[in-house]
């Protein structure tokens, strides 16, 4: 049975709905893909984030105000159907928390926003290889309600803790709601696009030092450009489909964003736009460093080829002479001469350093 089919299944909610429903239990254990279940009040955090799921939500219901923040990571689909079920999700937005390897987006469902957006870290390595992992990207889902923030993290990195505590220590803007938390993990992530691509940076600065090195021609290994454009094509996967979401953010009228709030989008988005800037241009210089190195090759190449010609052309003289005097005629020049032998010696000598003055002079040898 797929993902889609088992939540489907497991929630079986109306679609209009999507307040937090506490008439009935969470139908499926959590088990460990709870991170943290936090309720803030006037953004200030109520408990110490150990609270059930369930217990949270009644908490927040029952006093009117505030919101609940429920941070998982990697549910399984029998997992999440809980929360799915918890919250009202839709269906189909919730196949999308449980399966990677979604596009970045924002969609909206009823009351509720669904945010998708990829993260990438970067992949430290003492030299840069054929083989080398520069980029590592993950994934980050979140659910937007009146009075919830669920997020789903999946990958290595781009953990949301750091991101929490900032937020708490600025209760003023977790008192805007969870539009707010939303805003915060889509500044989050693209300021991590900005300091990856600043450790990326630095890599095509070694490899174009590299390469135009004097022994560049016999030590830079193509290999190395063409790994470094594959990283930075993953990079631009993850940053590229973020424009149009935050887009709708800042621009489309959408439930409980409120023209404030806009304001900070659009500093996402003008970070977003610098940084997709600086992909493009990383590309279009890697592509200059790759035909720079292939032509140094060919250079290269071109030399020895020269080269070889050059002595090929010397050792041709010795060569005719000897064929010529190795054929059995009776009546040869100097054939028995007492000095034809050293003469011819001699002279095969002075041709070939003849030849050699030149290809020297003309920078063959």
């Amino acid at each position: 049975m797929s993902v889609a089919r088992q939540l489907k299944k497991a929630v079986r909610l109306p679609r209009a709905r999507s307040r937090v429903d506490l008439s009935h239990p969470v139908r499926s254990p959590l088990g460990t893909a709870v991170v943290n279940c936090v309720a803030y009040q006037e953004g200030n955090r109520q408990d110490d984030g150990e609270c059930p799921v369930k217990e949270v939500i009644e908490r927040v219901r029952e006093s009117g105000s505030g919101f609940a923040w429920i941070g998982l990571h990697e549910p399984t689909a029998e997992e999440f159907a809980g929360i799915a079920d918890l919250f009202g999700l839709h269906p189909v937005a919730a196949e999308g928390a449980v399966v990677r390897h979604q596009r970045p987006k924002v969609e909206r469902y009823d009351d509720t926003l669904f945010a998708v957006f990829k993260t990438v870290g970067y992949v430290e390595h003492g030299e840069l290889t054929a083989s080398s992992e520069v980029v590592d990207t993950g994934e980050i889902m979140v659910f937007t309600g009146p009075d919830f923030v669920v997020t789903v993290r999946h990958g290595r990195h781009g953990s949301l803790g750091p991101l929490r505590e900032e937020l708490e220590a600025d209760p003023s803007q977790l008192a805007r709601g969870p539009v707010a938390v939303l805003h915060a993990i889509a500044d989050h992530v693209v300021d991590d696009f900005m300091d990856v691509t600043d450790a990326v940076q630095d890599d095509i600065d070694q490899v174009e030092t590299d390469v135009f090195a004097p022994d560049a021609a016999s030590t830079a290994d193509p290999a190395r450009i063409y790994q470094l454009k594959r990283e930075l094509l993953e990079l631009k996967r993850a940053v590229a489909p973020l424009d149009r979401p935050l887009h709708r953010l800042t621009h489309q009228a959408m439930p409980m964003v409120d023209t404030e709030i806009q304001k900070y989008f659009r500093d996402v988005a003008d970070h977003l736009a610098r940084v997709n800037e600086q992909i493009e241009s990383f590309d279009e210089l890697l592509n200059s460093i790759l035909q720079a190195n292939l032509a140094q090759v060919a250079v290269a190449q071109n030399e020895a080829m020269r080269r070889i010609s050059a002595w090929v052309a010397i050792v041709a003289v010795p060569t005719m002479f000897c064929g010529f005097y190795g054929m059995n005629f009776d009546h040869m020049p100097e054939l028995h001469w007492r000095y034809g032998y050293p003469l011819v010696l001699c002279v095969i000598a002075v041709i070939c350093y003849t030849i050699h003055r030149g290809f020297r002079r003309n920078g063959w040898l």
